[in-house]
């Protein structure tokens, strides 16, 4: 039994535990059954990439075969945004569901919304019931994009935890990257925008068969008190003697909990200090990630090219489908740098680059929008999207997602990823639902100088609010808020250890 004053250097995946025992470090594929679920939970992220990547392509068949599409802006942007709605309600119920019933169900849940609204868009006669399907569809990319981040860090070590998480944002740019590669193939197929939208039901089934062989979270299951299942999870991921470190210091926090009683509610969010700082840093990072323009550039990439100057449905494709595959690319050096160079330096990184690729977009497209039809400048404003993903592909794209599945305590960890998810999708229907009117109003260069303006807010925000949680346990992150709420006083004791149900 762990003593009440372990030290955390002991812990099984601190920095002091690994450095005393390297031979117990775990690289990411020593171990295929981690592996396994961080491919299958993965599955996810391409629905969630995919189904939020498909409809730029599909709109510009959809305005063909419906009139009153071509000819509303807001029709537009609510097919658009339709699906964001329902992830903000998907990460909301995602959220319950991952505390209540497990991670695993709420996957399962997530794929059952992804293949009937997939189905009811490929067979929508009209644009209202295409708005019913993405809603749908919706629900299953919020529920996904809480659960899938949270399941895989929960079963990786430490030390290859950002990187493993970092793989979902690799699916996920991975599935928007697909949907361009479809949209461009089913350019001259018979009901394109149908195949378009269906498509996306067959992942969702291939993940739900998949998921009857996945165990539950090993951390969910203890906490739930089925301690001899997670220990048969645990014993698949690590080996002896680290294994039972592993298990010792998860029976050490359920005492702790059970001795507490630490009854959770959203309030509490906001109440406790520590709780309130660490989802103000999460919440602000899924906030900036959209603020700075990301839906905008996945979800009109065709439409920004077209008002660039290339007019065509087929060339403006295929230049997003290149847009794409860098957002790609971009990610997978973004999984070994998150935990090489460690999240905040990452972040920062990511940041600035996006605020050069903005100015560039801002002044290529101001001067396209003042009448000057040269190539030069369309070709620049291409460049400067290409730039835009380049540098935030890498950082912007996933760290988020890992910082927000790593920096709540345990009793918090679904409601607080749930509640940054939902910040995530509202701050993408924002976006999403507006910039369209936006740009009618004051032009294209002008709404990407207002995106510039948001990318420097956003760096004074990680210098000042974000932590480096690189390679850290879940109870050392737990640390650096106690100390951010309390300070450094080690006598302290949090409001979340003193409140008593």
């Amino acid at each position: 039994m762990v003593a009440a004053n372990m030290n955390i250097s002991r812990k099984a995946g601190s920095f002091n535990y690994l450095e005393k025992h390297p031979e117990r470090r775990i690289s990411i594929f020593q171990n295929s059954y981690i592996v396994a679920i961080t491919l299958t939970a993965g599955i996810g992220g391409l629905l969630f990439g995919y189904d939020t990547g498909v409809i730029s392509g599909a709109l510009l068949y959809i305005k063909e075969d419906f009139e009153q599409v071509k000819n509303s802006y807001f029709l537009q942007e609510l097919i658009v945004a339709m699906a964001l709605v329902g992830a903000i309600f998907g990460a909301t119920i995602g959220g319950y569901i991952n505390d209540v019933l497990g991670r695993k169900m709420a996957i399962v849940v997530a794929d059952f919304c992804f293949a009937v609204g997939s189905l009811i868009m490929a067979i929508a006669p009209n644009p209202y019931v295409i708005i019913i399907g993405r809603f749908l569809v919706g629900l299953g990319v919020g529920a996904a994009s809480v659960t899938a981040p949270v399941y895989i860090a929960e079963v990786s070590p430490s030390e290859i935890r950002g990187g493993l998480v970092g793989f979902n944002a690799l699916m996920i740019t991975g599935g928007q990257f697909l949907s361009f590669v479809i949209n461009y193939a089913l350019t001259k197929v018979p009901g394109t925008w149908r195949w378009m939208l269906g498509v996306a039901g067959s992942p969702a089934v291939v993940q739900l068969v998949f998921m009857i062989f996945l165990p539950e979270s090993p951390r969910w299951l203890y906490f739930k008190n089925k301690k001899e299942a997670a220990a048969n999870v645990l014993s698949k991921i690590y080996p002896l003697p680290r294994l039972e470190d592993e298990i010792e210091i998860l029976e050490f926090h359920l005492e702790k909990e059970q001795k507490n009683k630490v009854k959770v509610n959203y309030s509490d969010v906001f109440k406790l200090k520590e709780i309130r700082v660490a989802f103000i840093c999460g919440a602000g990072l899924q906030a900036f990630q959209q603020f700075t323009g990301i839906s905008i550039v996945m979800y009109y990439s065709p439409i920004i090219i077209q008002l660039a100057g290339f007019k065509s449905n087929d060339a403006a494709l295929f230049l997003s489908l290149i847009v794409s595959g860098l957002n790609a690319g971009g990610t997978i050096l973004g999984i070994y740098l998150i935990d090489a160079s460690g999240r905040k330096k990452l972040t920062l990184g990511s940041l600035s680059g996006v605020a050069i690729a903005l100015t560039i977009l801002s002044v290529a497209c101001f001067i396209i929008g003042h009448g000057n039809a040269s190539q030069v400048y369309a070709w620049l404003a291409i460049v400067g999207l290409a730039l835009y993903i380049i540098f935030f592909a890498p950082g912007m794209g996933p760290v988020p997602w890992a910082v927000n599945s790593e920096i709540y305590p345990e009793e918090y960890r679904g409601i607080c990823g749930g509640m940054s998810a939902t910040v995530n999708w509202i701050c993408s229907v924002i976006m999403s639902i507006s910039f369209l009117s936006v740009v009618d109003a004051i032009g294209l260069g002008g709404s990407f100088m207002i995106l510039l303006g948001v990318t420097v807010v956003a760096i004074v925000f990680v210098i000042i609010y974000m932590p480096e949680t690189k390679g850290l346990t879940f109870e050392e992150v737990s640390n650096i808020w106690k100390e951010k709420a309390y300070g450094k006083d080690k006598n302290d004791i949090s409001l979340v250890e003193k409140t008593i149900t």
